[in-house]
């Protein structure tokens, strides 16, 4: 594998490397969005297949990378060529290209419907590998065929994981942390830019209120019907049949019209547009957890004469490529709803305004990762967190707390203050 890179790896990414190879190259690599894991990635490949040619000369090392959306694959294989492996020993299989090569590309979706792809294979690198979760049962299944080729080597990569979260307990068995290096970490190190959290409590028009305060007291009065809070109890209510079934219906029904309005709260995506109007011309980032929500937000920037521009799932590759290749000269504010959170290279950018309730702690790191990346330019880094106050919308700042100040992801400590400095 004739890699070299244009650049010396920093000290960090070769102890990363290094320890995988002392595990015999079984494990994983946790480390923060912006620090570098694909390099990781690579370099373990090269280092492995250097060492076993030098036992077997002869041997073909076979090397399969999986990710998780098919716009990543593009994406490596351009990494790679930059870094010196020929065309030719790259090939991609999903969709109606199986071309299968020395190093191949694939996604977890593809893999399942050809799992000798795997066992075919010396050396698997799992690419954003929280994705693969238990309760994603298709794709769980990926990890049954790895124990049953327990020789193989396994490189599994991802920014946060929970260890103790039983839905990730054949990932960790499988494949334990080698080596671990958080945001908190990384910005002490000067690796990544410091970020400065800047918190924007908001709150709801009387309409608003009335119909959080109704929503809410659903949610509660069927919960101490079923005797159930959490969604993954209630869900089960859901095929049960008749009454507990149609309140468990009704608990859903509520639980999701009261996050939509908390997306969606006027005075929310009005002090986004806030927010931007002070920093004219500068690159900004918002996230949000609605199509709707953001295409809100994009009219009201129109309406004040500030261009923008989307992406989420339903655009296209090209598309999307395009909008981000004109990001800083035709416009200046990016929304995204999930679709650069994983993976995707997006160019430099300083300012987040993130809009949504997510309670998703992985989604949380990912974005601030997305602006959190050092530059030569760039040492610091802002992001806004615009919440509904007095509401569950305030939770979030437990978990932005916890996603910059953890090593390690820990259930958040409840506050009823948050610094806006971390």
């Amino acid at each position: 594998m004739l890699l070299k890179f244009p650049f010396e790896l920093k000290k960090d990414q070769r102890d990363a490397v290094d320890e995988w190879i002392n595990k015999k190259g079984k494990g994983s690599i946790i480390y923060s969005t912006g620090t570098g894991k694909t390099e990781i990635a690579f370099e373990c490949a090269r280092k492995m297949a250097s060492l076993i040619r030098k036992q077997n000369p002869l041997m073909v090392f076979k090397i399969l990378f999986l990710v998780p959306r098919i716009v990543l694959i593009q994406q490596n294989i351009n990494r790679l060529i930059k870094y010196g492996i020929k065309k030719e020993k790259i090939g991609v299989y999903y969709g109606e290209k199986k071309d299968i090569k020395e190093i191949t590309f694939s996604t977890y979706q593809s893999i399942i419907k050809n799992f000798d792809l795997l066992r075919q294979s010396d050396m698997i690198i799992l690419d954003e590998m929280h994705m693969v979760s238990e309760t994603a049962k298709k794709l769980s299944k990926i990890f049954d065929v790895l124990y049953d080729n327990y020789d193989k080597l396994i490189l599994g990569l991802t920014a946060t994981i929970d260890e103790n979260d039983p839905r990730y307990s054949k990932i960790m068995k499988l494949i334990p942390p080698v080596k671990k290096y958080m945001i908190k970490e990384a910005v002490n190190d000067g690796r990544l830019s410091e970020p400065l959290v800047i918190l924007k409590p908001v709150k709801m028009n009387s309409e608003e209120q009335r119909i959080y305060e109704q929503t809410t007291s659903t949610i509660k009065d069927i919960s101490l019907k079923l005797k159930a809070s959490n969604p993954l109890i209630v869900s089960k209510l859901l095929k049960t049949g008749g009454q507990r079934a149609r309140l468990a219906k009704l608990w859903f029904a509520s639980v999701h019209k009261r996050k939509k309005l908390l997306n969606e709260t006027n005075s929310k995506l009005n002090e986004s547009v806030n927010i931007v109007k002070s920093h004219p011309k500068e690159k900004i980032m918002i996230f949000s957890e609605t199509i709707e929500s953001i295409n809100n937000i994009s009219e009201i920037l129109k309406k004040n004469k500030i261009p923008s521009q989307v992406i989420h799932n339903k655009i296209k590759t090209k598309q999307r490529q395009d909008i981000l290749d004109s990001w800083g000269r035709n416009y200046f504010v990016l929304l995204s709803v999930h679709t650069l959170e994983i993976g995707f290279d997006i160019p430099s950018v300083s300012i987040a305004i993130i809009v949504s309730n997510t309670k998703n702690v992985h989604q949380l790191v990912q974005r601030i990762g997305r602006v959190i990346r050092k530059t030569d330019e760039k040492n610091q880094s802002l992001i806004y967190v615009v919440y509904v106050d007095d509401t569950k919308d305030k939770n979030i700042l437990n978990l932005v707390r916890t996603s910059l100040q953890s090593n390690s992801i820990k259930k958040p400590i409840k506050q009823d203050k948050i610094s806006s400095y971390f």
